[in-house]
């Protein structure tokens, strides 16, 4: 597609060209008809200087007075007409030569070195029965003065015309095309109210391209959102139905007869369960909404990130020495962040509740912390040697209630398939990303950037 450029730009540029196509045309005709009208009037005042000349000559055939004329700009000749070529009768003082007409028309304008440009006009007479031509030449510099005054106001206001046009098809252009940008702008706000990334940058330029790309975009994300809000939906209340089953089916069977005390404690112990996953549930969905809704409130501080490492791993010691996991850290000391701490808190936590939830027994977990001065980042890595996640499943990994599978002796303790889509938008408050890399059968390693 070619490129094309602003609507503005573009209706200055067309006001801008038929307004200078029109001037031109209007300065044109204007001076071809002035030019005209300083002719005519020359070409008057040659033949009323030539009325009192011819009338003398016509009484007074034998004088030669044309000879003794020497009046400065004006010049006289008598000749011949249908003579041989220079067949001049008489001649003012002024003239060393035969003015060089160029045709018998009775005005005309030519060019001599000694006088400059002339206009001629041919007055015929007849002297007795004799025909006479009286030639009368006047200088055009006064024509040719005013002419030029003209031009220069012309090359002077036609510039000053352009960008007096130029300006006022700029704010009018501009006037009517603000409320395209102001759609624009609203519909862009919509994207970033929303979280949405725009894949491909608006281009540059045409307002209504614009206005066309950011609709199509917003409209191409609101499809994804609502899918995506439809598929979450779905999956939230197919992760809520089992416990929610669980309890029914639970309080059910207590209430169809007396049961022991054994009985009734061993209920009251699922339904506790399944009322913590539940309230799991309900907790990370409060969290990624209010992260979705760009309300997710931290709280920063400055802290020494290796002390909150150690307190998260402290509280997941337990469930590591159940499963006889050996979990080896390398944290670097004084690493100084501005972050939550309760937040930070629980990302590690979910990152070491999966860690071992996804790990054999006796593997080992490698947590190591440093901080690169000149990258200007944190990092912290949590390394297993658990089942792995295959190349498909890695670019859902971050969704939410997405789970791969598990091992059979491992139990959901912590999130209800939401930890990691609450991991992410916990670094995403603290202006950072994770990556992660995995291979199956080998492990997974977790990596968490953050600025320092």
């Amino acid at each position: 597609m070619t490129h094309r450029g602003s609507i503005r730009i573009r209706m200055m540029v067309l006001f801008c060209a038929v307004v200078g196509v029109l001037l031109t045309l209007s300065y044109v005709g204007f001076y071809l008809m002035f030019e005209r009208v300083m002719e005519s009037q020359l070409d008057s005042k040659l033949a009323e200087t030539a009325a009192p000349v011819i009338a003398d000559l016509m009484a007074d055939p034998d004088e030669r007075d044309i000879d003794q004329l020497d009046i400065p700009g004006q010049y006289f000749e008598v000749i011949v007409p249908n003579g041989p070529a220079g067949h001049t009768l008489q001649r003012s003082k002024n003239l060393d030569m035969a003015l060089p007409l160029t045709s018998a028309t009775p005005f005309q304008t030519i060019d001599t070195p000694a006088t400059g440009s002339l206009r001629v006009g041919l007055i015929p007479y007849r002297e007795r029965s004799d025909a006479r031509l009286l030639v009368v030449a006047a200088s055009t510099r006064d024509v040719d003065s005013a002419l030029a005054t003209l031009r220069r106001s012309a090359l002077l206001l036609f510039p000053i015309a352009l960008s007096f046009t130029a300006l006022i098809s700029g704010l009018f252009a501009a006037r009517s095309l603000k409320p395209v940008a102001e759609v624009t702008g609203q519909a862009a706000a919509m994207i970033r109210e929303l979280s949405l990334s725009v894949g491909e940058s608006a281009p540059s330029g045409d307002e209504l391209l614009q206005l066309t790309t950011t609709f199509n975009t917003l409209f191409d994300r609101l499809h994804a959102v609502l899918a995506q809000l439809n598929q979450f939906v779905s999956d939230a209340a197919h992760e809520m139905r089992t416990p929610l089953s669980i309890l029914r089916g639970e309080t059910e069977l207590l209430l169809t007869r007396p049961r022991t005390t054994e009985e009734y404690e061993k209920a009251i112990r699922i339904m506790d369960s399944e009322l913590k996953t539940l309230s799991r549930i309900v907790d990370g969905l409060f969290t990624l909404s209010m992260a979705d809704a760009g309300q997710l409130r931290i709280a920063p501080e400055p802290l020494y990130l290796e002390e909150i490492l150690e307190e998260t791993c402290a509280l997941a010691a337990p469930l590591a020495n159940h499963k006889r996991i050996h979990v080896e850290k390398q944290l670097q000391h004084d690493v100084l962040i501005s972050g939550d701490a309760a937040f930070l808190r629980q990302l590690f936590l979910i990152f070491l509740d999966n860690a071992i939830k996804y790990s054999r027994s006796g593997t080992r977990l490698d947590i190591r912390l440093s901080a690169d001065p000149q990258a200007k980042d944190i990092r912290i890595r949590f390394q297993d040697q658990g089942i792995g996640i295959a190349p498909e499943h890695l670019p859902r990994i971050f969704e939410r209630f997405f789970r791969v599978a598990q091992p059979p002796e491992s139990h959901d303790t912590q999130s209800g398939g939401l930890g990691l889509s609450i991991a992410q938008a916990i670094v995403k408050a603290h202006h950072g990303t994770i990556e992660c890399e995995s291979r199956l059968g080998v492990g997974s390693v977790f990596t968490i950037l953050l600025p320092t």
